[in-house]
């Protein structure tokens, strides 16, 4: 679905953001790009949608390369909600964010309407309808920009520090509703320093630093690697210290503290 190959970027300034990154996402995989700031992970994406070329490699989208095709013929099939939706907010009241998509992807005033209303329901944003978003809170501007997305129905999503200004509530729901595409199948890529927020995801993790990929695999696996993780200051979930510290423990980590619980209660699994 995704294929980086052998991909480098410089900035105008001369700063090497990508070195020589090779990576390839498979349609319907949910794939968390972790690292530190700077570390190349929103370079990264922004590649995928086309708004950076690669200065070296090529990228692909469904097998075409993203320098043949346009931005907005990406857009169709990649949509991205960035680290400040700021960036991407623009319209007088959220109805018309969230319809002005779906309208210039030509979809019928019916079909603009039913997925307006059940973008607004989905993220509790509906008794902001008629109000500007820029009345919105940071993390309600947040939940816009993805309800925007969504309503649209690309085959890949990419959420660019998604849970910023989120609550414990709101979390969750991000994270059901990762579940929810995950299980459509659609390809998402999620960049966030939340290691707690990704860990009951169970996510392939890819871990950057200084522009180049140093860590690929399984939640489990890659998270198990703490000397990895230090080098790239990355944090273990704290269910995979608590796992680790235990004398008597499961084969895996806890993917929740529930199960955790359970374990200490007695209830082996």
């Amino acid at each position: 679905m995704i294929e980086f190959e052998g991909v480098s970027f410089v900035h105008p300034t001369g700063v090497k953001a990508l070195d020589g990154v090779t990576l390839k996402v498979g349609g319907g995989e949910t794939v968390a790009v972790v690292g530190e700031n700077g570390a190349g992970k929103t370079t990264l994406v922004k590649h995928v949608t086309g708004l950076l070329k690669p200065s070296k490699g090529r990228v692909l989208v469904d097998g075409v390369a993203t320098t043949a095709t346009t931005t907005a013929e990406l857009s169709r099939k990649v949509g991205v909600a960035f680290q400040n939706p700021d960036h991407q907010l623009f319209s007088e009241s959220v109805e018309a964010e969230m319809a002005f998509a779906l309208r210039n992807f030509g979809f019928s005033e019916e079909l603009v309407e039913r997925r307006v209303a059940w973008g607004l329901e989905l993220f509790g944003l509906t008794e902001y309808r008629a109000s500007s978003p820029l009345v919105l809170s940071g993390g309600e501007k947040k939940r816009l920009t993805l309800a925007c997305i969504l309503a649209w129905d690309p085959q890949v999503v990419i959420l660019d520090e998604p849970t910023v200004g989120q609550d414990a509530l709101q979390k969750e729901r991000l994270a059901e509703t990762i579940r929810m595409l995950t299980s459509t199948g659609k390809t998402i890529l999620v960049v966030s320093h939340d290691i707690e927020f990704l860990w009951p995801i169970q996510p392939r993790v890819v871990v950057m630093k200084s522009g180049k990929v140093v860590g690929d695999g399984r939640a489990a696996e890659v998270m198990a690697q703490k000397g990895l993780l230090e080098s790239a200051r990355v944090a273990q979930p704290q269910l995979v210290s608590f796992h680790g510290a235990l004398r008597s423990r499961p084969t895996s980590p806890f993917v929740d503290p529930a199960e955790a619980r359970r374990w200490i209660a007695g209830e082996r699994r």
